[in-house]
């Protein structure tokens, strides 16, 4: 690659990057349908050219977002495993657990989760694509035959997300490594033979 493109290339990331930031620092204060691209080019300090360059509509801009996220989600989620030859959970450590460092690293993007009514959907995308991913990539683990593989891929999926959500709502008051030390120490916890004592 030249040095001319690799300059270009950055430019374009950069741009992108403020452009962003500037949509999601505008979603959380006022609604995304209100949201010109006279704002965004105004938050991002770049110029309309700029945006029309890369994006034709500021929807284009949130579905890029969104696809980011998607991304960062999956490779995080399958961090523990992948290029492994085996999965051994009760082998697995906190420091394995990267999908909580994830929701931190996207931390204003997963509270317009529960601000904005434009990110709405974007909770059943979540918990589909982890119960995808738990489908595809480690649902051959289960060894109980009586275990429906689908049903237990969307329990898995929703005590994921809703540890997410409630960290969110919470206003991330642990750290990450908190959260991943909770997910770690309930998956031991589920995986034993607990026996319980009713309240009342």
């Amino acid at each position: 690659m030249s040095v001319k493109s690799d300059y270009i290339d950055r430019r374009i990331l950069k741009s992108k990057r403020a452009l962003k930031e500037a949509l999601i620092s505008l979603m959380k204060m006022k609604e995304f349908k209100e949201i010109t691209v006279k704002d965004l080019v105004q938050g991002a300090d770049l110029n309309r050219g700029t945006f029309y360059k890369h994006y034709q509509y500021k929807e284009d801009l949130l579905n890029e977002i969104i696809d980011d996220v998607i991304t960062d989600l999956i490779e995080s989620y399958r961090e523990p495993y992948i290029n492994k030859e085996n999965f051994e959970v009760d082998k697995l450590t906190t420091s394995a657990i990267k999908v909580f460092d994830h929701v931190s690293q996207y931390s204003d993007f997963y509270s317009l989760i529960v601000q904005s009514t434009t990110l709405t959907g974007f909770q059943h995308k979540m918990t589909k694509v982890l119960k995808e991913l738990t489908l595809k990539d480690l649902s051959d683990q289960i060894k109980n035959e009586k275990i429906n593989k689908e049903l237990h891929a969307s329990y898995q999926a929703f005590a994921i997300a809703g540890l997410i959500i409630e960290w969110i709502e919470g206003g991330y008051k642990y750290s990450s490594h908190y959260m991943a030390e909770q997910l770690l120490e309930i998956i031991k916890y589920n995986s034993s033979n607990a026996v319980f004592r009713p309240n009342g």
